[in-house]
């Protein structure tokens, strides 16, 4: 039983959690992120394609990670914390 209210005085003590990101900005910052997104599909859907895909993969893999991070900015900033 020590062991519980240790535990329970420790976590009353500690500060509640604060996001690094500002939650007023979670909109801004999905509305910045998905529309980079559809730029850059719309870039790599326009490029030649090539025998090494190298350009095509750098792009691709951009579009995808900042579509990835605005979707999740998109629902915290709806309230759905994922």
């Amino acid at each position: 039983m020590a062991d519980y209210l240790s535990v329970q005085a420790l976590h009353k003590a500690t500060p509640a959690f604060s996001p690094a990101v500002p939650v007023a900005l979670l909109p801004y910052l999905a509305f910045v992120l998905l529309s980079a997104t559809f730029a850059l599909a719309f870039y790599f859907s326009t490029l030649p394609k090539e025998k090494i895909p190298a350009h095509e993969l750098a792009v691709a893999s951009a579009a995808s990670l900042l579509g990835g991070f605005g979707v999740v900015a998109l629902f915290c900033s709806v309230g759905v914390y994922v």
